[in-house]
């Protein structure tokens, strides 16, 4: 690790679409990490990426990013499909990563990630930036400490209706397209979170559009004792995006759960907490502060997001899609 890392993480930012631009305008609000460097298809967008946010240098391609010696840790922000390449590559560069979600497009591709950083012992990470937030720490402290007694259901919703241009990533199968991987990834890992990832049994239903993408679904998943969790995602429905947590002495809620700034606790119908969050960042900085503390420290991996987590959602994210009958095209 550089010297100028001693104290802050460098980071090199590979990617310069709307997800590494709101990573990056969070990253002042941590206290060990600096937007060093960017990388991009042109030299032109990685410049311009550059003097947006007063960084260091940019470069035209992945590679020369990877090669400066002053980056010690990698955000990925790019397409889905990109993520298993831009991943690996970093790794093979010595460099830690922090990748965005979904981690990759199945499991196979995410378990060569994870082996490959166990062989060279560097710190990666899935950007599940909400299971950073501070109402969702505190919605765990909450079940841990037993206020709502034991958790019997998980709802979640995340949706909203796009009307754009079908070529557009959110349509295109090419990218990854559909409800699953770019909405169903934060109500799965939410339940994955309070219920874990391996459920008993998997139940779904989706509506495959005119791209051959998935425009919604929906989830149900069974675990021991008859706990369960409801999920529904979509990219052509507007939901509410709350969140529910269900348990028998009380209930959870979380209004806009993966942007969350508050979380309500009832009891027996009554509410009797109300945690609020007046952070002035988007909320990116957490996950952000949270990989260069565990990076500095010389840790391989979170247990707030572990890897073999990332990898059981990706199983069953794969699950769901092989019920569905749908392969993208880089599986065919």
């Amino acid at each position: 690790m550089s010297q100028a890392s001693e104290r802050k993480i460098n980071w090199g930012i590979i990617g310069t679409g709307g997800i590494s631009n709101k990573f990056v305008g969070d990253l002042p609000f941590t206290n060990n990490g600096v937007a060093y460097a960017a990388s991009s298809r042109s030299q032109e967008s990685a410049d311009e990426f550059v003097r947006k946010y007063n960084m260091t240098v940019g470069y035209d391609s992945y590679e020369k990013l990877l090669q400066d010696e002053q980056v010690d840790a990698i955000y990925v922000g790019t397409p889905h499909p990109l993520h298993k390449q831009n991943v690996l590559d970093a790794l093979h560069a010595g460099k830690h990563v922090l990748c965005e979600k979904p981690f990759m497009m199945n499991a196979g591709e995410l378990e060569e990630a994870i082996q490959l950083a166990r062989e060279n012992k560097l710190f990666l990470m899935e950007g599940m930036w909400t299971r950073f937030l501070p109402p969702l720490r505190q919605v765990r402290e909450w079940i841990q400490d037993g206020k709502i007694g034991e958790v019997r259901l998980v709802k979640a919703d995340f949706g909203f209706r796009f009307d754009g241009d079908p070529d557009h990533r959110l349509l295109n199968k090419e990218l990854g397209g559909g409800a699953l991987l770019d909405t169903g990834i934060y109500p799965v890992s939410f339940a994955s979170m309070v219920l874990g990832a391996k459920p008993n049994n998997i139940h779904s239903t989706s509506y495959i559009g005119q791209t051959g993408v998935d425009e919604q679904f929906s989830i149900l998943l069974d675990y021991e004792g008859g706990r369960a969790a409801s999920l529904n995602g979509a990219v052509n429905i507007l939901f509410p995006n709350e969140a529910y947590i269900h348990g028998t002495e009380g209930y959870i809620r979380i209004p806009q759960f993966l942007f969350s700034r508050e979380a309500y606790l009832y009891i027996n119908g009554e509410e009797v907490e109300h945690f609020t969050d007046d952070r002035e960042s988007e909320g990116y900085a957490f996950e952000a502060e949270e990989a260069g503390r565990l990076i500095l420290e010389g840790e391989l991996e979170s247990d707030i997001m572990p890897l073999e987590e990332s990898l059981s959602i990706m199983r069953l994210l794969d699950e769901v899609r092989s019920q569905w009958g749908l392969k993208y095209p880089s599986e065919q």
